[in-house]
């Protein structure tokens, strides 16, 4: 059975189509990656996935119980830590973890909240009120609200947007831990490195739409071969080359170019136009490609 089932979902604001018949099965105990620009379609996915929200059309189970129908077991099993930061002004971040843990009709629930506060640094912080705290500790709060259930499975919106890198290490290698103990893990993130890091699978929203959706190897190696970065001393980048360039903004200014390469042999031509053009070459290197190139490609690609 999987942890998240997604079925022809589809959701219309007035006139905009924010999903349009998505479908997606992820697996029990998978850390999957959920990616797209904005307005692409994830928030509102999530929003359909915790019950905040209401598909026009389709249906999404949690470990089989749909979220509207069965909606009591299907949050039961799912923990959220939205995208926007949201807390009570009134308590302190204890009592704020004990009432949620109420919620759940959890009782004595102090032991595993101690362990939850351990490890994302908020032990200290245990008697300060919510509304005194930085916006990096109320997003560690807002973690712990969504772990305090001991839910399968976490669906973690943005969670380390704007937020300092001890932070992101304290909680990827929290995640990490319950992900290796059997929770299925959901994350949407802009940092492509975390997402290439820490993901098996990844789905790529764009417009509403999946455009991609496969394991983070295979979707890789859709990006044959290597680039070749060039950082020009002087000169221009001759026209001839100007449609190797895999990231389009390189185009606007500057003197650094990364080019798409298939193998060794396709380099001497490349340096053959800049001598050519006039252009000096002041650095040079070859790289693999990695998640951020696959997601430029495609999201540039026609759907």
């Amino acid at each position: 059975m999987a942890a998240i089932q997604i079925s022809n979902v589809e959701k219309r604001y007035q006139s905009l189509q924010a999903l349009g018949g998505v479908s997606l099965s992820i697996e029990e105990g998978e850390f999957f990656g959920l990616l797209g620009p904005n307005g692409a379609g994830k928030t509102t996915l999530i929003s359909i996935i915790s019950g905040l929200s209401r598909a026009d059309a389709g249906n999404v189970t949690i470990h089989g119980h749909d979220v509207v129908s069965d909606y009591r077991e299907a949050r039961r099993r799912l923990g959220v830590v939205p995208q926007e930061l949201v807390f009570d002004p009134f308590f302190t971040v204890r009592e704020t973890l004990r009432m949620q843990s109420g919620y759940y009709g959890l009782k004595n629930n102090d032991k595993w909240i101690d362990e939850v506060m351990h490890h994302l640094d908020l032990t200290n912080k245990a008697d300060a009120n919510t509304r005194t705290l930085s916006g990096g500790m109320k997003r560690r709060v807002l973690v712990a609200q969504a772990l305090v259930h001991k839910p399968p499975v976490i669906v973690l919106d943005e969670p380390t947007a704007g937020v300092d890198v001890e932070l992101r290490q304290t909680l990827w290698k929290f995640i990490s831990r319950l992900n290796k103990e059997g929770h299925t893990i959901v994350l949407t993130t802009h940092y492509l490195e975390e997402a290439q890091a820490l993901c098996n699978r990844v789905a790529m929203l764009k417009a509403g739409k999946v455009v991609a959706l496969d394991s983070m190897a295979a979707l890789i190696k859709r990006i044959s071969g290597s680039q070749l970065v060039v950082t020009l001393a002087s000169g221009k980048l001759p026209e001839v080359l100007r449609p190797l360039v895999s990231h389009p903004a390189e185009l606007a200014g500057g003197n650094v170019f990364t080019m798409r390469v298939n193998d060794y042999q396709e380099v001497e031509p490349i340096l053959a136009a800049l001598r050519t053009g006039g252009a000096v070459i002041e650095d040079m290197h070859l790289q693999q490609a990695d998640l951020e190139d696959v997601f430029i490609q495609i999201m540039g690609e026609e759907q």
